[in-house]
C-alpha cells in the first residue's frame, strides 16, 4: 500500500546556511509519528519546508499519498492532503470559526457536512464557532480548534508541530487524547516535540530522532523515555557526532 507520506533526501536552506541536509522518513496510513531533537535540529525546518514556505531553498522529494508535492504552492500542498497545525495557533480577526470551514468545505469532497457537525459535537465547538478564529481562547482551546480544523479537513498527512508547546498537564492530555482519536488507516501522523511528555498519553507507532539535520535513529516508543533518560549529548556520542557547545540548549537538562 502507498505510504501516507514519503520525504526522500530533502535538503533545506536560508542562504549560505543549510538546515537540512538529506532527510529520509516514511509513515504509513494508520500510524502515528513523532519527530524528536533538540533545539535547532531542524524539525520545525521541515514542517516549514513540506508546507511550502517560500523563503527556504530546498530540494529533494516528498510525496503525499503517492504524489510529489515539492515544487509546488502551498494551496496544492493542502489540496493534495497535507495539512499543519501550528506550534501558535494565530488569531484570524473578522474570520469566524464557521467562514473558515465553509471555505474549505468547498474544497472538500463527499462526507464535510458530516465531519464537520461529528467534531463539532465530538470536540465541543459550538461554542467557539461563531467567534473569530482563536480569538480570546486560552492555549488548550486554541489547540482544541486545530484539531478540530484537522478532523474536518481529512487530510492524508497531518503534521503537529509542537502542540504541546504552553500547555498544561491536563491540555496535554486533552490534545493527546485527541490525536489518538484520529487514527484511521485514512490518514499518517507526524507530531514534531522536543520533550517525551505528551506521548506518554498516546501509542506512537515510532519515533524518530533529528540531529544536525538528518534523522539519526529510528524506532519504538522506547526511544521517548531513553532521550529523557540520557539527554540528546548521550546520542550524539553513541553515534560519534559532535556534542552540542556548552550552554547551547537539549532541552532534557532543563527537567527536574
Amino acid at each position: 500500500m502507498t505510504a501516507a507520506l514519503v520525504v526522500d533526501g530533502v535538503t533545506a536552506g536560508l542562504g549560505d546556511l543549510q538546515i537540512l541536509k538529506g532527510v529520509d522518513l516514511e509513515i504509513p496510513f494508520g500510524e502515528i509519528h513523532a519527530l524528536m531533537g533538540p533545539n535547532g535540529s531542524g524539525k520545525s525546518t521541515l514542517c516549514h519546508v513540506l508546507m511550502g514556505k517560500a523563503e527556504y531553498e530546498a530540494a529533494g522529494s516528498a510525496l503525499i499519498g503517492g504524489v510529489e508535492i515539492m515544487g509546488k504552492p502551498v494551496d496544492e500542498r493542502a489540496r493534495a492532503g497535507l495539512f499543519e497545525a501550528f506550534q501558535y495557533p494565530v488569531e484570524i480577526p473578522g474570520v469566524s470559526l464557521d467562514d473558515l470551514v465553509t471555505e474549505m468545505g468547498a474544497e472538500a469532497g463527499d462526507g464535510f457536512a458530516a465531519r464537520l457537525e461529528a467534531a463539532s459535537d465530538s470536540l465541543g465547538m459550538d461554542q467557539f464557532r461563531s467567534r473569530a478564529v482563536n480569538s480570546g481562547l486560552s492555549g488548550g482551546e486554541k489547540k482544541r480548534s486545530e484539531m478540530f480544523q484537522l478532523a474536518v479537513a481529512d487530510p492524508k498527512v497531518a503534521i503537529l508541530d509542537e502542540i504541546d508547546s504552553g500547555l498544561d498537564i491536563d491540555a496535554v492530555r486533552e490534545v493527546a487524547s485527541m490525536v489518538e482519536a484520529l487514527r484511521s488507516d485514512r490518514i499518517g501522523v507526524l507530531i514534531i516535540t522536543h520533550y517525551s511528555r505528551i506521548l506518554r498519553y498516546m501509542n506512537p507507532d515510532r519515533i524518530h530522532v533529528m540531529i544536525d539535520g538528518r534523522v539519526v535513529r529510528s524506532g519504538g516508543a522506547d526511544i521517548a523515555e531513553e532521550l529523557e533518560a540520557k539527554g540528546y549529548d548521550e546520542v550524539r556520542r553513541e553515534l560519534g557526532l559532535a556534542t552540542a557547545e556548552p550552554g547551547s540548549d537539549d532541552p532534557f537538562t532543563e527537567l527536574p
